[in-house]
């Protein structure tokens, strides 16, 4: 939008809604924006990760097919980030048996 539609629409909404309403308005508008747009970047954050395990996802496959060997760097990376989080998820298994073990 440019500046002389953005003039256009306040001088419109001046004149349906008044001094009075306006700002309210604005206001009401400017959250259903920030809304939608939170909305916007958390699904976009959901698509990216998704495409990510996606990506994982078929270089584990291949390597695999590859029988963990000649790995391309790409797919080797993909199965260490995939051995760090299966480590992690370990790691994290075996302190909460610990601590249901002490209570």
């Amino acid at each position: 939008m440019g500046m002389w539609e953005l003039a256009v629409v306040l001088i419109v909404g001046l004149i349906v809604l008044g001094p009075e309403r306006l700002p309210v308005a604005i206001r009401t508008v400017s959250r259903w924006i920030k809304s939608i747009k939170s909305i916007a970047n958390s699904v976009k954050a959901e698509v990216n990760e998704e495409l990510r395990v996606h990506e994982l996802h078929s270089n584990l496959k291949k390597a695999e097919q590859q029988n963990m060997t000649d790995l391309s760097a790409s797919v080797k990376h993909s199965v260490d980030e995939l051995n760090k989080a299966a480590a992690s998820v370990k790691h994290s298994y075996k302190d909460n048996t610990k601590q249901s073990d002490q209570e």
